[in-house]
């Protein structure tokens, strides 16, 4: 399995604006539909990714743990769908209500929208304040395929819990690792 770690993007860069399509709802989500909330949680995931799958249950844990505060959070696969089918909205749909996702789950056939976020790789977090400029690009913690450590989602966590309680986001922070961004050819 290829390893890719996330890009490197500057603390305090601006959330790009997007409208995806949720595969669950229908509805068009973007940068607006979580105007209301204190912090926002992008996470870019697909289907297929070993990567993914490792912490796939952590990902609705997070959604439950938090549900209820004044964090938004969205999924999006910007994975070329027809090279890699588990990766098309209609199997991302079933992936969330297999686990329950109780957050958007959108999908970015353009592709455009990883691109301006500058994702790479799956999983690849970036949480952002209530001015949408960014305070953690890492990891969910050092649990990886194969690994003896438990998944936790330590770090993000973290960095969640300080955005929310109005303390330092840790300075320190991890590239996220995965497979890369499955891109059009």
């Amino acid at each position: 399995m290829a390893r890719t770690e996330s890009s490197s993007v500057g603390l305090g860069t601006p959330a790009p604006a997007f409208a995806l399509p949720d595969v669950i709802s229908g509805k068009t989500i973007t940068l607006d539909s979580f105007a209301d909330r204190h912090g926002l949680l992008v996470m870019f995931i697909c289907r297929h990714c070993p990567f993914v799958k490792h912490i796939q249950l952590e990902l609705p844990r997070l959604g439950l743990n938090y549900a209820g505060q004044s964090l938004g959070i969205v999924a999006i696969s910007s994975n070329d769908a027809v090279s890699y089918p588990d990766d098309a909205p209609e199997s991302l749909k079933e992936m969330a209500t297999e686990l329950g996702f109780n957050f958007p789950f959108c999908f970015d056939e353009t592709q455009e929208v990883a691109r301006s976020f500058d994702a790479v790789c799956t999983p690849d977090f970036y949480l952002y304040d209530q001015n949408r400029r960014l305070v953690y690009h890492g990891q969910l913690d050092d649990s990886r395929p194969g690994s003896s450590v438990i998944l936790s989602g330590r770090d993000l966590r973290k960095a969640i819990d300080s955005l929310l309680s109005g303390r330092p986001i840790p300075s320190e922070q991890k590239p996220s690792i995965g497979c890369s961004i499955k891109w059009k050819r």
